[in-house]
């Protein structure tokens, strides 16, 4: 009798994710569970609603076809699903730590940065094309929200300090808007396979929220929600997904990230807890400067990669989704236990 292999699914890779960030907050700040829990249910549920909603309303995905061939059977799948996810994360909170004005900005940057993501979302599907917004608009709207975050940084009487760094003075300004734009734009750069920005976001969130919870709880009921909203929202986006979050919800989360390591001086812990984000914006930079550097009069160049991001790379290389994803979700998992090494045990006798 011949065996016939079922088609992998996502489910394990995501269980997988879920263990591990319920296991660390239970152990590290179990009192935080129930933010984390509600908001895992919310957005699960809600899901259940708003996917046929978003496919009634014909909010679909398109994609490029220049990309892996095997993403072209996920044309038609509703995309724009941060719509219902992220207002959960970012309106649960203020259930737990009230109106904190810490929270409230970092809300109003994510907000801000959901909503830039909600416009391009909004043209691909108008224009029924995979082309939104031009990258030079949606970066001159991203800089723009954080300008006017650090502007709230610096006149709210917040320091210069970093953790790892030291005091920084005038350099601080400049690094934080780096963090901010480079952070949203690495997460939507990241969200190219089922389950992989919302897995990689929860683990990097529940780290970056264990790190600040001492000093801004506030901000880090808002990290464990995000993790809850991004587990959530796997019950619907692992593979085979139903839903994609698309750069609603992938510039939100960036912003959340970013905002609050800018609040609580934690730049360094968000360049090693989010260190699957900076490796794959990383990827996108090197494929595309070996490119034009090794172009030659025919106008052809040279690759790094099979195909930028990284994660195409390994696709193409032999790998199934579900398998690049995994080990994504180890790559994350594990930066996230050295940077919980580093932040309680370096430098010593801190």
């Amino acid at each position: 009798m011949e065996l016939v292999s079922r088609p992998p699914t996502g489910w394990r890779s995501a269980l997988a994710a879920g263990a591990v960030v319920i296991a660390a907050i239970a152990w590290l700040a179990p009192a935080q569970l129930v933010v984390f829990g509600v908001t895992l249910l919310l957005v699960a549920l809600t899901g259940f609603a708003a996917v046929p909603l978003l496919r009634r309303w014909k909010a679909r995905q398109f994609i490029r076809e220049d990309g892996p061939q095997s993403h072209l059977k996920k044309a038609g799948t509703p995309t724009m699903g941060g719509i219902f996810f992220m207002p959960w994360a970012l309106a649960v909170p203020f259930a737990f730590a009230g109106w904190n004005l810490e929270l409230v900005a970092a809300v109003a940057l994510a907000t801000a940065y959901g909503l830039v993501g909600w416009i391009d979302d909004f043209q691909i599907i108008r224009q029924q094309s995979n082309n939104g917004i031009t990258p030079r608009q949606k970066m001159l709207l991203l800089i723009a929200s954080g300008v006017a975050f650090c502007l709230f940084h610096g006149l709210s009487g917040h320091g210069t300090a970093t953790f790892g760094l030291g005091e920084l003075g005038i350099l601080f300004w400049p690094l934080a808007l780096l963090a901010l734009t480079g952070t949203a734009n690495a997460v939507n750069i990241t969200d190219g396979l089922d389950g992989l920005a919302g897995g990689t976001g929860a683990i990097a969130a529940t780290a970056l929220g264990l790190i600040v919870v001492a000093t801004h709880p506030a901000l880090a009921v808002l990290c464990f929600a995000l993790a809850g909203a991004c587990l959530g929202f796997l019950v619907h986006n692992r593979h085979k997904a139903t839903v994609f979050m698309g750069d609603t919800g992938s510039l939100a989360i960036g912003g959340v990230l970013a905002a609050v390591a800018v609040l609580s001086g934690q730049l360094v812990a968000l360049a090693l807890v989010g260190g699957v984000f900076v490796v794959e914006a990383l990827s996108v930079i090197a494929q595309v400067g070996y490119f034009k550097a090794t172009k030659g009069p025919d106008g052809k160049g040279k690759r790094l990669l099979r195909m930028a991001p990284l994660h195409h790379h390994f696709e193409l290389g032999g790998l199934h989704e579900t398998q690049v994803v995994t080990r994504f979700y180890l790559a994350g998992a594990s930066l996230a236990l050295l940077t919980w090494w580093l932040h309680t045990g370096w430098p010593p006798g801190a």
